[in-house]
């Protein structure tokens, strides 16, 4: 089945309006960068991408899977931007680069200090030019310390902030988390710091620099473990995710389909036991509270896993809906896809691109009960280059050809 014809088209139209006015210079390439500027653009804010020629952002080129020969990880995170390609290795092209700033209310890098001050990219150089400008840069360790001029790519900082470590079964080798954690969470870092400095300029009428580490993003993502550790001198380790500070907070087996289950507190402990049948179980006085439950973990994960292999998973699934005992399912990709309430909620859909459909996943927050967010589908390389040229930048129809015959655009 060709899943993708199968998901509602959205049609572009005015999206968010929260950020309209803001204009963001997007200079950055893989995840994590252009995750931040999505967020931003998805909320209203003007982006122009600027990608280097001939090849763009490093995602152009991650696939398979391709679809109509544009990759689907560069389409995951960079639509209702505008693409224009400039060489910046050139003297040319930072003159482009500076004027572009010079209107911006927002930069973002995923370079380094030094990458930065050679192509005048630094927030000194531009904050000369642009005093209210906000400059963001993402890297893996920050812009300062032993660590700066490291490179890192989200495998490098989920295994050093211990997230890797905690993740998989106890028997087996470390694991990373099957989703871009350390670039999602760093890009979410990005558009949160930014609206934080655009507040900031209302007041004082000044930019601002900003730092994000994706290291540092991932360690704070372990903030739980680690003040637990810090506090306990107990250093946690891979469980597969059955040694939580609840009890009970796990997966289990179940006649056909594991589930998951989370009795999070005293009041959902009873019901759980009142809904399966057993309430005197629940009342047990040695069992009332987490602390205890915590003691008695393994007796109470037997007892569960041997009730509930007992019937499949929807059986379970819709009793516990009933008594808002919270469980759910474990979606492969394929699943998820089809689940009815992301679709009911227009969480999926599809844009029309020059080529063809292109899957989405939506913003999913509602403002003023309005989430529908796309303008523009995610741009082919360069697409806007002589729009942007022509109206931001100023450029005759002269320049602009002798742009794009000398190479720099």
């Amino acid at each position: 089945m060709n899943v993708l014809h199968t998901l509602p088209v959205q049609t572009p139209g005015k999206g968010l309006s929260c950020l309209e006015g803001i204009r963001v210079i997007d200079f950055t390439t893989s995840v994590a960068g252009p995750y931040g500027t999505l967020l931003l653009a998805d909320l209203g804010a003007d982006v122009i991408k600027v990608e280097r020629p001939p090849a763009g952002d490093d995602t152009r080129g991650w696939g398979p899977p391709f679809l109509n020969g544009e990759s689907l990880w560069f389409a995951s995170m960079n639509r209702n931007k505008r693409s224009i390609t400039i060489d910046l290795s050139r003297p040319e092209g930072r003159v482009l680069a500076h004027e572009l700033t010079a209107q911006a209310d927002v930069v973002v890098l995923n370079t380094g200090v030094r990458v930065q001050e050679k192509l005048g990219l630094d927030f000194a150089t531009l904050g000369a030019l642009n005093p209210r400008l906000i400059h963001v840069s993402v890297t893996g360790f920050g812009l300062q310390g032993a660590g700066a001029d490291l490179p890192c790519y989200d495998l490098i900082a989920e295994g050093y902030s211990g997230v890797m470590h905690l993740t998989g079964e106890a028997d087996r080798p470390p694991q990373k988390v099957g989703t871009p954690a350390a670039d999602l969470l760093s890009g979410q870092d990005i558009a949160m710091a930014t609206l934080a400095a655009l507040v900031e300029r209302n007041r004082s009428g000044k930019g601002k620099q900003v730092d994000v580490s994706m290291v540092a993003t991932m360690t704070r993502f372990m903030s739980p473990r680690i003040v637990s550790y810090l506090g306990s001198g107990d250093s946690p380790n891979r469980s597969g995710g059955t040694d939580s500070v609840i009890a009970i907070y796990q997966v289990f087996d179940t006649a056909n389909f594991p589930i998951t289950l989370g009795l999070g507190n005293d009041a959902i402990w009873r019901r759980f036991w009142a809904a399966v049948g057993l309430p005197e179980y629940g009342e047990q006085p040695d069992l009332d509270t987490n602390a205890k439950r915590r003691l008695a973990r393994a007796s109470i994960v037997e007892a569960i896993a041997k009730l509930l292999v007992e019937q499949p998973r929807q059986h379970w699934l819709a009793l516990f809906a009933q008594h808002r005992i919270p469980s759910g399912p474990i979606n492969s990709i394929d699943q998820l896809a089809q689940d009815e309430v992301l679709r009911d909620n227009g969480l999926l859909f599809a844009a029309e691109g020059d080529a063809g459909l292109v899957p989405q996943v939506g913003l999913g927050i509602r403002f003023g009960g309005v989430d529908t967010v796309l303008r523009t589908p995610p741009p082919t390389l360069g697409q806007d280059t002589e729009q942007v040229l022509r109206e931001t930048l100023r450029r005759s129809p002269a320049q602009i050809a002798g742009l794009v015959a000398s190479g720099i655009v």
